[in-house]
């Protein structure tokens, strides 16, 4: 046994020796997560026909104070195609969300009253406005930035007007599917092809 084992201990060595170097550590993010929606059907000369979205500006501290709502994407080297694939696979992840804000029974003595189904009714209804429209913006931010973060993407602060020339937010009510898509394409050509303007956020 003990020769055995001296015969076959050099071999094992050996195999330690010249077994193949790890390969090199990849990309940070995922280049092509095969998105769920289904594939993206677009005319690569469209990035041609659209109009760049104004971004320079001078920031004021009240304009930093909201760059966690406020912001654009930027991926240096990525195609139009491929930052339009991400924005609409991303937007799919972040839209139709629920606040997590429900009916909620009216406390003693009014519970199962007429008058308590009513005042329930329209507490409800103005918690869900006020409220519920919020929060859903929020999560549609929170699940916009992590997946372009994923993605590879940088994000960069934006004025709040400029922002609005094409962005959307989605509360109680959906974006109208030509709009929302039109909004989409302008956000992919900024993140192909803008030189960003300021500090990059992170995440």
């Amino acid at each position: 046994m003990l020769v055995a084992t001296s015969l076959t201990l050099p071999g094992i060595a050996s195999a330690q020796e010249q077994a193949p170097a790890a390969p090199a550590a990849e990309a940070a993010f995922l280049a092509d997560s095969g998105s769920p929606f289904g594939k993206l059907e677009f005319d690569e000369a469209e990035a041609g026909k659209l109009e760049m979205p104004k971004l320079a500006f001078t920031a004021t501290p009240e304009d930093q104070a909201s760059f966690d709502k406020y912001y654009y994407f930027v991926r240096p080297g990525v195609s139009y195609g491929d930052a339009y694939r991400d924005i609409v696979e991303c937007d799919g992840y972040a839209r139709g969300l629920q606040s997590g804000i429900g009916y909620v029974q009216p406390p003693y003595p009014y519970a199962g009253t007429m008058a308590g189904a009513v005042g329930g009714a329209i507490g409800n209804a103005m918690a869900m406005a006020i409220f519920g429209s919020a929060e859903k913006r929020r999560l549609r931010r929170v699940n916009m930035r992590q997946c372009m973060h994923f993605k590879g993407y940088q994000r960069y602060g934006l004025k709040k007007d400029l922002w609005e020339a094409f962005h959307f937010e989605e509360g109680l009510s959906d974006m109208p599917e030509s709009r929302r898509f039109d909004f989409l394409k302008r956000q992919a050509l900024v993140a192909a092809t803008a030189t960003p303007q300021g500090e990059e956020l992170g995440l």
